[in-house]
């Protein structure tokens, strides 16, 4: 199976890391993409990805975090992205949830970001939190660039229109709680060949494991809610959700 979207440089894998990822490679992962948010997670993912052959990096700037853009232009990030294990831009976008950051220096930074994307012809990983009008909006304006909605929470209508721009989606835990309507109807109504699976480690544990430090280990539970919504099975889902991402991120 494949993460597309992990957070493995997390304090909360401090303590046992590398464990850990041994236990992930004899679980099956077969590829794994740990994304960067700040200009010092970008760097810890390259430092993964380098040391682990099955582990990928995507580096970008948060919303929250564009005030590092701010003082430092993009010059560190671009260099960051032409390594070799680096796969995608992101996570970036917009989060209005928070006003960490103002909306205009979000918007600012998340097009500037897009435009470095298309220059180095690599697809990006979005995240959209309560701003998905913006952020489609803006993505209209950026025809040229591709990539995925990172651990989507949009309804079916905003998926007919990511889906109608070119971009694919990648789901998680949420999918498998309980209460999680709209995220199942997103699941049985997304096109095959724009779905992925994510974990957003350590962050969204799915049932069972609700609550507990998140991993790729729980990766088939959701495939398993997949699956069963979509009337096929986890088997059916892994194959294609490893093959949308082999492709997207153009991973060897």
């Amino acid at each position: 199976m494949i993460d597309v979207h992990a957070n493995l440089d997390d304090v909360r894998f401090d303590e046992d890391r590398a464990k850990l990822i041994k236990q992930l490679r004899a679980a099956g992962i077969r590829r794994l993409i740990n994304s960067g948010c700040s200009h010092e997670a970008c760097a810890a993912a390259i430092k993964l990805a380098e040391e682990h052959d099955f582990i990928y990096a995507s580096v970008g700037i948060y919303p929250h975090d564009v005030a590092e853009l701010e003082w430092n232009g993009t010059g560190r990030l671009k260099e960051m992205a032409k390594h070799p294990k680096v796969v995608a831009i992101g996570e970036i976008g917009l989060d209005y949830y928070y006003d960490t950051a103002s909306k205009p220096m979000q918007k600012k930074w998340f097009h500037t970001q897009l435009e470095l994307a298309e220059e180095l012809n690599l697809p990006v990983v979005i995240h959209s939190r309560d701003a998905m009008k913006d952020t489609l909006d803006i993505l209209r304006e950026h025809p040229n660039n591709t990539g995925i909605f990172h651990c989507y929470s949009g309804s079916v209508e905003s998926l007919r229109e990511v889906i109608a721009l070119g971009w694919s989606i990648s789901m998680g835990g949420v999918v498998t709680f309980k209460n999680a309507r709209v995220a199942k109807e997103v699941a049985a109504a997304v096109p095959a060949d724009r779905l992925m699976l994510e974990t957003d480690s350590p962050y969204l544990a799915p049932t069972p494991y609700r609550g507990k430090r998140n991993s790729a280990l729980y990766l088939p539970e959701v495939a398993k809610c997949i699956a069963e919504l979509r009337g096929t099975t986890p088997e059916e889902i892994e194959r294609i959700t490893d093959e949308n991402a082999l492709r997207m991120f153009r991973m060897v």
